[in-house]
Formats: structure tokens, C-alpha cells, sequence
């Protein structure tokens, strides 16, 4: 227990600004929340990429699933949003966590949300394979396959493939949708998901 609240004393000053963030907006605006890992937190277009709702990103650099689960009723709770967005999990992976693992922690955030934001919807951003982690893409691909089998115990969530729609012809991460690090995102990228998004009905 004291190893992981050291752990997550790391994130504190990006949690304090966006908990100011979210202090600011107006009440009773019930915002879509986009919330997750730096794939989240880089996502600066999200208010033209989506101008019918009021979005809200609560996105922190270099989180775990691990670490939003530990936060979220800090950071989505007081939100009160109308849906949740949700992307996580391959910095798990990418310390050495198992599937299982981070399947246990997407576990432990679904159950919080389903108790404290009952009927609220959330949408599970598959994690992604990227350039970077090209080695652990077994892993990504099963521990997606964890989460949607317990995504689908929810009426109201849903898993929405972010996997494939970055991959090429032959399978592997197309560079394009990344950048130079091989890891974030680039415009391209980020453009690539609002198209997948805008076919499913999130807001």
C-alpha cells in the first residue's frame, strides 16, 4: 500500500491543475470527459473535433490504468459528466505489467463508476499498438480482449476498436499516426480517431 500511494504522489501536481480545470466549468454543465492516459491529455483539438458537445479533458502524462483508477473519484466524480471517454492501459503494459493485471485495474475503475456515476455511459478506447511497443503487441491485443469481456457485464459501456484504425495494410502501427517517439499520437492520428468515433453514439 505504501509503495503505491509513493507511486502515485508522482502525478499530484498535474491532478491539482486539473482538478482547477474542472473547477471553472460552468455548473450544471454535465461535460463529456474525456479521461486517460497522455493519449488523452495531447488531445488539444478535441473542442473542434467535436463542437456539438462541451468536452472536458482530464487526461494526465504518463498515467496508468492503475493510476486512474486510483483518482477517479477525485478527478471524474466531481465532473459529473454526462459520459465518460476513456483511454489507458499501455503505459501499464509498458512497465511490465500482465494483461491480467490491467485487466484487474480496469475492473476496480468500472465497478468505482458504477457505483458513484450509475447510468452514465463509458466508452473504453481499445489501446492502441504503437511503433514503440511493437514487442508487447500480444499483450495489448489480449488485454484488450480481457476488458471487453468484462465491458459487455454493463449495459451502458462499451468497448470501441482505436486499435485497428491505426494499424496498415500488413498489420504494424502506420508511422504516420505517430509521432518521431513512436509512442503519441500525431494530428493525423488524432484525426484518425475522431473519425472512428464520430460512428459510434457517445454524447
Amino acid at each position: 500500500m505504501a509503495v503505491a500511494l509513493l507511486a502515485m504522489t508522482w502525478y499530484e501536481d498535474e491532478i491539482h491543475e486539473l482538478e482547477r480545470q474542472y473547477s471553472k466549468q460552468p455548473t450544471g454543465s454535465h461535460p463529456v470527459v474525456f479521461y486517460g492516459s497522455s493519449s488523452i491529455r495531447l488531445w488539444t483539438t478535441l473542442a473542434t473535433d467535436f463542437p456539438s458537445i462541451q468536452s472536458l479533458n482530464l487526461g494526465f502524462g504518463g498515467s496508468t490504468l492503475a493510476a486512474c483508477a486510483w483518482f477517479f473519484e477525485r478527478l471524474v466524480v466531481p465532473a459529473a459528466p454526462k459520459s465518460v471517454v476513456f483511454y489507458a492501459g499501455d503505459n501499464d503494459l509498458g512497465e511490465g505489467r500482465r494483461p491480467e493485471e490491467v485487466c484487474l485495474f480496469f475492473n476496480v475503475l468500472a465497478q468505482k463508476m458504477h457505483r458513484q456515476l450509475a447510468g452514465v455511459p463509458l466508452a473504453f478506447l481499445s489501446i492502441k499498438i504503437s511503433p514503440s511497443r511493437w514487442e508487447i503487441a500480444p499483450d495489448i491485443r489480449y488485454t484488450n480482449e480481457l476488458i471487453e469481456q468484462e465491458v459487455i457485464k454493463y449495459p451502458n459501456y462499451q468497448v470501441i476498436d482505436m486499435t485497428t484504425p491505426l494499424l496498415d495494410q500488413t498489420g504494424r502501427p502506420c508511422s504516420s499516426y505517430f509521432e518521431a517517439d513512436g509512442l503519441h499520437l500525431t494530428l493525423k492520428g488524432y484525426e484518425r480517431w475522431k473519425q472512428v468515433l464520430q460512428q459510434h453514439s457517445l454524447f
